[in-house]
């Protein structure tokens, strides 16, 4: 399986869309991995958030967005889901893709999003190869090769979903955007069962970065605490890859640093573009 991160910043982008803080002005003379978009991470033919970024995604990192089949989207905040690309999903402004349709898994909120944004320009000869699928926390879905479980995650809300994917004996844990997980996620993942993680993704906006209990995000202690339990639960051991990503410009996420988290907790730092093989 391949996993492409595509996008690696929060919901501001690194360096931030409007800020002109030291970091940030560094950042954009520096350039290169130090830029990071909004957040969209490929499993193969799965997609997971779609967000704002999705053309740079395409035209710079060459991302094959018409590749994607399924798509999950974890919540309707607009840096993780921009409807409104969606109408340019064929008729004369897409030709030749590599898959004719596409499938959405989602909460409530953003199958209505969907409708909103694409309500005024969608043609119906678009639509009829797009599907819309509502779905809630503690659902099982089966499509394509894919097993998903969807999974609560603690942020603005209860409506964000995180996910355990499974496809040919590879099983991932994708959680962005989320805190702690909540004490029924682990209930859930102990009655589901099954092997080893072969890989987990976690949401690191705050890196070193000091923040309150309940937050809506991870740094890099709440990330090996999951990780803590998940070994604990005989889910992940030393095999297990741990990618950290979806930083914000607040916690300065520089190659210096982030290279300092690498060797201090044991993770993979992810960067635009960046691809693993499982």
């Amino acid at each position: 399986m391949r996993v492409t991160y595509l996008g690696t910043g929060a919901a501001e982008g690194v360096p931030a869309l409007f800020c002109n803080c030291e970091y940030c002005r560094a950042a954009k003379k520096r350039g290169g991995r130090e830029v990071r978009s909004r957040a969209q991470v490929l499993y193969d033919d799965l997609s997971v958030d779609f967000p704002p970024d999705a053309f740079y995604h395409a035209a710079v990192l060459g991302a094959d967005l018409s590749a994607i089949r399924y798509l999950l989207v974890t919540h309707s905040h607009m840096d993780h889901f921009n409807a409104a690309d969606f109408i340019l999903r064929g008729y004369k402004y897409a030709r030749n893709l590599t898959e004719e349709r596409l499938d959405i898994y989602a909460n409530e909120e953003v199958c209505a999003v969907f409708e909103e944004g694409t309500r005024r320009e969608m043609r119906a000869d678009v639509s009829e190869h797009i599907g819309l699928h509502p779905v809630g926390a503690f659902e099982e879905l089966t499509f394509g090769g894919w097993r998903v479980h969807t999974l609560e995650a603690r942020h603005t809300s209860r409506e964000p979903l995180v996910f355990l994917l499974e496809k040919e004996g590879k099983r991932i844990l994708h959680l962005c955007d989320t805190g702690l997980l909540p004490e029924d996620d682990y209930e859930y993942l102990k009655r589901v069962g099954g092997g080893k993680l072969a890989l987990v993704t976690l949401d690191c906006t705050f890196l070193y970065e000091a923040h309150g209990d309940g937050a809506r995000h991870m740094g890099l202690d709440d990330c090996a605490e999951v990780l803590s339990r998940l070994e604990k639960m005989g889910l992940a051991d030393g095999e297990t890859k741990r990618v950290i990503t979806h930083f914000s410009h607040n916690s300065a996420p520089s190659p210096e640093l982030v290279l300092r988290a690498e060797k201090e907790y044991g993770f993979i730092a992810a960067y635009d573009g960046m691809t693993l093989e499982l």
